[in-house]
């Protein structure tokens, strides 16, 4: 493989690591593999810290490609937790709010699910990478400043209730780009009359990207030592 010239690789994002680790233990490891002070690695499809799966790197040339993969179909795994709220949607936070979860049935949660399925508008989490006037939404939330964000037009082509141990369910999303299962879940909490927050999320595939074509970190060294190129 020519890294330098243009390479794409499938790498499963650890929990509590950034999309931006990845990145950099892959980029540190290539150069020192090569030899090299600099080589282009960049991603596509930003993972928060508190999710892992699927994350494509590309280096040289193929970076050019970064907006062909963020455009594919994700697929994702959410744990969800009812009955209670955080200000980020996930565990980044602590819980804000509680609500009752008694009236909460596994056939309301899968009707209500299906309400989602579809064209739908989407309103960012206010923790996010979003642009406002020029800043990201999350260093305006985290100053306490109110950040307003607008709808976003996305596709949920499938999802489903995977397990339903209340206050605790799982489900399994496909979707278009740009969507962000956290306020996923914040709307679900709503449709339910209740709250919600993820407690765990994967993303388990990327296009035809699976799982089960990615390296841990743990494999990054063994990966270039067979994959880099020998005179």
């Amino acid at each position: 493989m020519d890294f330098e010239e243009g390479e794409v690789v499938f790498m499963n994002k650890p929990l509590d690591w950034t999309s931006f680790d990845v990145v950099n233990k892959f980029r540190y490891k290539l150069s020192r593999k090569l030899g090299v002070k600099k080589i282009k690695v960049g991603h596509a499809g930003t993972l928060d810290p508190k999710a892992t799966g699927v994350m494509i790197l590309c280096t040289g040339r193929a970076t050019k490609r970064i907006d062909e993969f963020q455009n594919r179909t994700k697929e994702y795994v959410a744990t969800l937790k009812l009955g209670a709220t955080t200000p980020s949607f996930d565990l980044e936070k602590e819980i804000d709010a509680v609500y009752p979860t008694e009236h909460i049935s596994s056939q309301m949660v899968t009707d209500t699910l299906q309400k989602f399925k579809g064209t739908i508008e989407q309103i960012p989490p206010a923790f996010s990478a979003c642009n406002i006037d020029g800043k990201r939404a999350y260093e305006l939330a985290r100053k306490g400043k109110d950040a307003p964000l607008k709808p976003k037009t996305l596709t949920i082509d499938e999802i489903e209730l995977l397990d339903y141990q209340l206050p605790v369910i799982k489900i399994r999303v496909v979707c278009s780009k740009g969507t962000y299962i956290r306020a996923l879940a914040r709307d679900i909490g709503q449709a339910l009359n209740s709250g919600a927050h993820l407690i765990a999320l994967e993303r388990t595939r990327v296009g035809e990207v699976t799982l089960d074509k990615c390296l841990s970190p743990n494999d990054i060294d063994e990966f270039l030592d067979n994959n880099i190129n020998t005179i």
